[in-house]
């Protein structure tokens, strides 16, 4: 693990670059570019950028209207009012007739943090996993960040990549990585239990595993950077081989990867699951860091989970 990065940063910087190398690429956003870093794609293209103002109903509808002109419009907004404000616009006009949006929306979960439980958004994964035709991706870092909007440009058809506001780790910056929509990555290997997570609790996971391999306890760690479609497959074959699973996410427990998880495992392999997550309660103002540990989303918590997991087996 490297420096720190904001995956908003990340992404400001991939459209600038994907700007240069695709022009059917456009970005709306509503009234909040330098917050959601598209300002940079504004300045390299002002032609191909448009601000919305405060009306994200309207920009998603807009987004959907220039999609069927051959155009790959990107929509930012913060999570909050991208999948809350404008649900209806993106489930009837964005999903419903399968067009080309993606939606890159910034300042997802607890570590917005001072903004406090209004601007929190603990249910967005949850809201659009749940509409038919729609891609959703939570990247770890940067360099995943960076490679998801890059991927998303490719494939046809609604994406929703949640981003954040704070600094975290650079965590997949080796030679090997690669990015498929769809596709888990092993982290690590153990055969004790595996940590599947997503976003930012992917280094929270890797914190983890080194805690617990200083004392003896070999777990798997699982990137799942696609909510949507979930990697069946990997979590099937961890969760043979381990025998209980732990799943973490900055995002309620109700509805998000916790619950892709259970729904996978109940089918396929049932199979002890411990979800680290908020447990349906709303956020509060309060600096990152703090509220990670006030609503027990850090590596001893995923240990202590990983620990209670093995005395289910």
């Amino acid at each position: 693990m490297s420096n720190k990065i904001a995956t908003r940063e990340a992404y400001g910087k991939a459209l600038v670059e994907l700007g240069a190398e695709n022009k059917k690429v456009v970005v709306f956003d509503a009234d909040l570019s330098k917050s959601t870093k598209t300002a940079g794609f504004k300045k390299a293209y002002p032609e191909r950028f448009m601000d919305m103002g405060i009306a994200e109903a309207n920009m998603m509808a807009v987004a959907a209207g220039i999609s069927t002109c051959d155009k790959i419009p990107f929509v930012s907004t913060f999570a909050m009012f991208a999948t809350g404000r404008a649900f209806e616009q993106i489930r009837n006009s964005i999903c419903y007739p399968n067009l080309n949006v993606k939606i890159c929306a910034t300042h997802a979960g607890l570590t917005v943090g001072e903004d406090g439980a209004s601007h929190q958004s603990v249910e967005d994964i949850s809201l659009m996993r749940s509409i038919p035709n729609m891609t959703v991706i939570c990247p770890s870092d940067a360099v995943e960040t960076e490679a998801a909007v890059r991927a998303v440009a490719e494939v046809k058809g609604p994406c929703y990549v949640r981003l954040g506001r704070s600094k975290v780790s650079v965590i997949n910056n080796n030679e090997d990585y690669k990015f498929e929509i769809g596709k888990a990555i092993k982290m690590r290997e153990g055969k004790d239990a595996v940590i599947i997570a997503t976003g930012i609790m992917v280094e929270a996971a890797l914190e983890a595993y080194n805690t617990l391999a200083e004392e003896g306890i070999k777990v798997s760690v699982l990137n799942i950077h696609t909510i949507k479609p979930i990697d069946k497959e990997a979590i099937v074959e961890t969760a043979r081989k381990t025998g209980v699973v732990i799943t973490a996410e900055e995002h309620s427990i109700i509805g998000g990867l916790g619950s892709a998880v259970c729904e996978v495992l109940s089918e396929n392999l049932p199979t002890p699951v411990i979800r680290i997550g908020i447990k349906d309660t709303f956020g509060e103002s309060g600096k990152p860091n703090e509220l990670l540990k006030a609503y027990g989303l850090t590596g001893d918590d995923i240990v202590k989970a990983v620990k209670k997991g093995l005395s289910l087996k």
